[in-house]
């Protein structure tokens, strides 16, 4: 596969992009030949070395900062990325926040905050990109990070977890909405993978031994192991795809003892 998978002419728009699982696709993206367009939230210098970063392979690359949880800004981010990159053929919505908080200590605005950035800033520019694609005649790729947590619970993840539930719902009516225009659609559920969302929480060793004897193949996630199966997802290779929710978790979800 590391020879056949080529994005040569593609354009994507990755969302949250500067760290993490999001830098980890728009990195292989551009290093396989697509211009590549980031949003991201804090670090300007993140940003700017991921930036640099997907240059190097000699690409276009941008990166747009916004703050998702005004949903008021996405047509901004949607704007930016087509006049720079061009017409979006791959759409990640990879963004993401799960501060860890106690259920009886989540107040409505924590819980407004969550569902905005995870659910309804994605919902509000995949209406863009795929509008477009579907003027465009462009046969697009979109892929959604969603998470084991949509099929398991998480003592402090009851904001969480729902809105990952809820993005593995969009996609299923979504592959119906779109799969007529040769839009394929489709979901992403990482396991537990270190990132910037949970290091605090597995800076606690007994946690991370913990959750390290759950995986079946004995470790945590990284960012890069969920290059290929997102790589796959939003690539022609994929023709028949769409609608689904593919685990990445290293056999966490089946590892009862």
């Amino acid at each position: 596969m590391k020879n056949v998978l080529s994005f040569n002419g593609k354009n994507a728009l990755v969302t949250g992009g500067s760290k993490g699982i999001g830098r980890a696709i728009a990195t292989a993206l551009a290093s396989r030949g697509a211009n590549v367009c980031i949003s991201y939230s804090r670090s300007d210098d993140a940003a700017g070395e991921a930036v640099k970063s997907m240059s190097g392979y000699g690409v276009k690359a941008f990166s747009y900062k916004i703050d998702q949880n005004n949903v008021g800004e996405i047509p901004g981010l949607f704007r930016f990325a087509e006049e720079n990159i061009g017409d979006i053929h791959i759409l990640v919505n990879n963004a993401g926040i799960c501060p860890f908080k106690n259920f009886f200590d989540i107040d409505r605005e924590l819980l407004e905050r969550v569902w905005r950035v995870n659910f309804e800033s994605h919902f509000i520019l995949t209406q863009l990109v795929s509008k477009r694609m579907i003027e465009r005649k462009i046969e697009g790729r979109i892929l959604f990070m969603s998470s084991i947590s949509s099929r398991v619970g998480g003592e402090f993840q009851t904001h969480y977890t729902p809105t990952k539930s809820a993005i593995n719902g969009l996609v299923h009516s979504l592959s119906i909405v779109l799969g007529r225009n040769r839009i394929l659609v489709n979901s992403l559920e990482p396991g537990t993978i270190l990132t910037d969302i949970n290091r605090e929480d597995l800076s606690n060793s007994a946690k991370r031994e913990y959750m390290e004897r759950r995986v079946a193949i004995g470790r945590i996630g990284t960012p890069e192991d969920m290059v290929w199966p997102a790589l796959f997802l939003v690539s022609d290779e994929n023709t028949y795809v769409t609608g689904t929710e593919l685990l990445a978790d290293g056999g966490m979800l089946v590892n009862l003892q």
